[in-house]
């Protein structure tokens, strides 16, 4: 007698036979599969959440934005407002050369020489490069005015009027020499200064003219040159934000101090104006 074929167990009877890991297994497998299948090859349904960059690995920070040229010439002080005697410069004066351009042996003297020489007060890289600039001359009573505005960072800014600072008590008395072996006698100390900006600093620096051993004749009238003259200059910086102006103010006869107070007042207002309009235009 032919017996009949048993029977196939159906797919489901297959699926209850297999044993508990096996059919997780299995389940898990085939909604991988669904998930998949039903983007193609899109990728995740989901944003892939990114991992935060550490200090280290974030874009190091520029340098402030700066003013226009137009905000920083809108800044600058002009011959009306240090009064009549004041025009723009015919030049630069001739005891720059005959009395700034010197050295000296203690470090930071020598850096004062320099910046009086240049005045590059907060250095010579493009960076602090001057935004706008300004030279004027009192015609009457000689002296010579030079006024600058730059954009840098505010904490560099600092640190340079804090240098400046430091100068009358390092920098109080010293000997300056020139290419020719000519030695000047020089002193530097604080400058009273108005209450402008968010910080500030300044000096009046006196340079005298050559000791009698040097050979030069004291009885000559040698203003012209500088040769025996003494200068009398000031150096002012004022910060607001990260901007600043700085000036020098020298002459061979009496100080105008009226001059150097008010250029910074009148500066200090205008460049703070400059940048109030600049945020606004932004």
């Amino acid at each position: 007698m032919q017996h009949a074929p048993a029977a196939r167990p159906s797919h489901a009877s297959a699926v209850r036979a297999l044993p508990g890991a096996a059919l997780a297994a299995v389940l898990a497998l085939g909604a991988a599969a669904c998930a998949v299948g039903g983007r193609g090859t899109e990728g995740p349904a989901g944003p892939v959440p990114t991992t935060p960059q550490s200090p280290a690995a974030l874009p190091s920070a520029e340098l402030p934005p700066v003013l226009t040229r137009g905000q920083a010439r809108a800044a600058l002080v002009g011959a009306g407002d240090l009064g009549e005697a004041w025009e723009p410069t015919q030049g630069a004066a001739t005891w720059r050369d005959e009395l700034l351009k010197a050295t000296a042996e203690r470090p930071d003297c020598r850096r004062l020489l320099d910046v009086l020489y240049t005045e590059d007060l907060f250095g010579t890289g493009a960076a602090t490069a001057p935004r706008a600039t300004a030279a004027l001359d009192d015609v009457d009573g000689g002296a010579q005015l030079h006024y600058r505005v730059i954009s840098y960072r505010a904490a560099d800014l600092d640190r340079t009027l804090a240098w400046l600072g430091t100068l009358p008590d390092t920098c109080g008395r010293f000997e300056a020499r020139d290419a020719d072996g000519t030695t000047r006698d020089v002193r530097v100390t604080g400058l009273p200064l108005p209450e402008a900006g968010d910080a500030r600093g300044g000096l009046r620096v006196t340079v005298g003219g050559p000791a009698p051993d040097d050979g030069a004749d004291t009885g000559a009238d040698t203003r012209a040159d500088g040769g025996g003259s003494v200068l009398t200059l000031d150096l002012v910086a004022v910060r607001v934000g990260d901007d600043a102006i700085s000036l020098t103010n020298g002459t061979l006869g009496t100080p105008a101090d009226e001059a150097t107070r008010t250029a910074v007042e009148v500066g200090t207002d205008r460049l703070t104006e400059a940048r109030r309009q600049g945020r606004a235009q932004v």
